[in-house]
Parts: structure tokens; sequence; C-alpha cells
């Protein structure tokens, strides 16, 4: 495990604070935990951009072409 040091403005050390114990966690774990799932949402964006990115526009034009044309159920209308 890596040490890190790392500056905050105080407004933010106090709110990280008062959450992490509000969860019950120590400040440390708070920011891991923080971190770690700000990591996975731009993982997450960069691989839903890669497969974006291969898509085929005209075979999903000829896959919407099949829906049948039939009124929506009751609710799902726009």
């Amino acid at each position: 495990m890596s040490a890190l040091s790392l500056r905050l403005p105080d407004s933010i050390h106090r709110h990280i604070k008062q959450i992490a114990q509000q969860e019950g966690v120590s400040i440390n774990q708070f920011i891991a935990s923080a971190v770690a799932e700000k990591v996975s949402a731009i993982a997450t964006e960069d691989y839903l951009q890669q497969r974006a990115n291969r898509a085929d526009k005209e075979a999903f034009k000829a896959i919407l072409a099949k829906v049948p044309k039939r009124q929506p159920i009751l609710g799902d209308e726009l």
C-alpha cells in the first residue's frame, strides 16, 4: 500500500471528517473509497465510449426498422 500526502481546504476536511464519523469509517477509508468510486466511474465511461466507437449505426437502424409499429402501452407514452 502507498502513502500519499494530501492537502485539502479546511472546509472539505471538516465535511469528510463528519461524513466518515456518520458512516463509521476512518477518514482514510472514506477517502480511499471515494477515490475508488471516481476511478471506477471514469473507467466505466471510457469503456462505454470504446463500445460506442465500435457501434455500427446502419446495423442499429436496421434492427430498429424491424420493431413493429404499434401504440405504446398505457403509461409508456411520451
